[in-house]
């Protein structure tokens, strides 16, 4: 197999198992979850598909960079959620 593919194949794998783990329950931290995960497989894929040399170095950099924008971005979400829960009295 070539290893872009075992790369995407993996990345996939991981965040199936990510999500399905946080996923039981409601949680007040889901969307930053989610979107650290999200953001980590894009990260990476872009950065692993970037000009150059060293596709793996900048697959990791891509995914970390990516999970921490997805994780801020879903935290926000999180945040406004349960502002607009505590000024309706719950969930819309």
């Amino acid at each position: 197999m070539h290893t872009k593919i075992k790369i995407v194949l993996s990345s996939l794998l991981v965040s199936t198992f990510i999500i399905g783990c946080s996923s039981k329950g409601a949680s007040p931290h889901s969307g930053a979850q989610t979107g650290a995960v999200v953001g980590a497989i894009a990260g990476s894929t872009v950065g692993y598909n970037t000009k150059g040399s060293h596709g793996g170095k900048r697959a990791v950099i891509g995914g970390v960079l990516g999970a921490a924008v997805g994780g801020a971005i879903g935290n926000e979400v999180d945040k406004s959620n349960a502002q607009s829960q505590h000024n309706t009295g719950g969930w819309q």
